[in-house]
């Protein structure tokens, strides 16, 4: 299960969109013969006494939950809920906090065991020990394991799946696939539903610890595979568009050009977007992706200062990202960006610079988002050492330096937004997304702050 989100959080999605992790692991446990529900309360958000209630009368012998430092209180209160109602029941936890501070939950007894990193695997071993029985020495066998042991914490080291196509396709039948928006603004096409295509990283960006979770090997599914999904997307689900999330989406140009070739020769009615670095498009790339179908490519800047990019580590120069910009012009491939605001270091004349270079760049669409820490990258750690915060909050830490704090940079983040979809051209594209009305009842809306 997903967990409720917190009443106040510095992130927020777009809009509502299905947990493909938890329907990944949840498809592993149905092929291994486990009967699974999944109740997405991130995005459902039953009060907590009526997910007592749903616990009351399936009595499951696991429940697993999902959890990331935004949402770690509310896993804490479902844990505890469920043991209130189940208290024979097993209660695993996976994601990011796990992953990244396993002692932060195993110190609440309610909760039994860990799942650090790739879940798959270790879900269905660990699910096969519980229900059968078994002593705790084999649990010592199950890679990706934390779990108490005579007062002291257990972390097996994690392992990673080499050959991903023997994952299942996502459980989405176990998800409310009615509830969510299934569509993208980077694109007309809808419904639109999301695949992750490629696991793992070996860049070393200062904001990000994803390897933790998948490792630094890239692991990607095979074209063959791929265009499988899509096909029981559109079959099954009316899908006209995907989204391939997860930032490495052409590392291996190869194997890019491979699925965009067999996407054609397939004729799949889709269209699609996908997120890529600067340092890893070509002209020739664009090419093969624009004729098979895709339509925008979101491309994480980041920042307009030279000096911000090196600190970030990102390894991206200001000449690649003006360069990949002007190819995905040229080759009629539209462009969404993000940048950064409020890096350590950083001064507010670096946040203006940003500005004046996301101007230039002159992206379809543009999000400029607020730097909050969370446990992990190299860049926390510079943060937690150096005490560079006004506050934490359930390990999700609020920046300040000499130059700003959190909401100095809320504000700058707000006037940059207002600013930058200001021109024409922005306004039409709203309006042609959105329609007359809701466009104006926004603007009025931002009038009247």
């Amino acid at each position: 299960m997903t967990t409720a989100p917190p009443p106040h959080s510095p992130w927020g999605l777009s809009g509502r969109l299905p947990p493909l992790g938890l329907a990944y692991v949840g498809a592993a446990l149905e092929k291994s013969d486990f009967q699974v529900q999944i109740l997405d309360n991130y995005n459902i958000r039953k009060p907590i006494e009526e997910v007592k209630k749903e616990i009351g009368r399936l009595q499951p012998e696991i429940v697993g939950i999902t959890c990331g430092s935004v949402t770690y209180r509310q896993c804490i209160e479902a844990a505890k809920a469920v043991k209130e109602v189940l208290p024979s029941c097993k209660i695993v936890v996976g994601g990011w906090q796990p992953t990244y501070m396993p002692e932060s939950l195993l110190q609440y007894p309610e909760i039994d065991y860990l799942v650090m990193g790739e879940g798959e695997q270790a879900m269905v071993e660990l699910a096969r020990s519980i229900t059968k029985g078994e002593d705790e020495a084999d649990v010592t066998k199950i890679s990706g394991v934390a779990y108490r042991h005579n007062g002291e914490i257990v972390k097996i080291p994690s392992t990673f799946i080499q050959d991903i196509d023997r994952i299942p396709f996502p459980a989405r039948h176990l998800l409310p696939m009615h509830i969510y928006d299934r569509r993208v603004p980077y694109f007309d096409a809808k419904p639109v539903d999301t695949m992750n295509v490629v696991r793992g990283c070996p860049y070393n960006c200062a904001y990000c610890e994803v390897k933790k979770l998948w490792g630094s090997r890239v692991r990607a599914f095979s074209p063959p595979r791929v265009v499988e999904e899509i096909n029981e997307l559109a079959h099954d689900y009316g899908s006209k568009g995907v989204y391939f999330v997860g930032d490495n989406f052409t590392i291996n140009k190869k194997r890019t050009a491979e699925l965009c070739n067999l996407m054609k020769k397939e004729n799949l009615d889709i269209e699609w977007v996908c997120d890529s670095r600067v340092d890893q498009i070509s002209r020739e790339l664009l090419r093969e992706m624009r004729d098979a179908g895709c339509r925008t490519i979101w491309l994480g800047v980041e920042s307009g200062s030279p000096r911000i990019l090196g600190k970030l580590n990102k390894k991206i120069t200001i000449d690649q990202i003006t360069r990949a910009f002007r190819l995905c012009k040229e080759e009629g491939i539209q462009i969404a960006s993000s940048f950064m605001l409020g890096i350590p270091g950083e001064t507010i004349g670096d946040m203006e610079a940003t500005f004046k270079f996301a101007r230039k760049l002159d992206p379809d669409w543009c999000q400029f988002n607020v730097y909050v820490a969370v446990p992990g990258s190299a860049l926390y750690r510079e943060i937690m050492e150096n005490k560079l915060y006004d506050r934490i909050e359930d390990f999700v830490t609020y920046v300040k330096t000499k130059e700003f704090d959190y909401e100095t940079v809320v504000k700058i983040q707000k006037r940059f937004h207002s600013n930058f979809n200001r021109s024409p051209k922005r306004i039409l594209r709203k309006i042609r997304q959105e329609g007359i009305l809701s466009v104006l009842a926004k603007g009025f809306k931002q009038m009247a702050h």
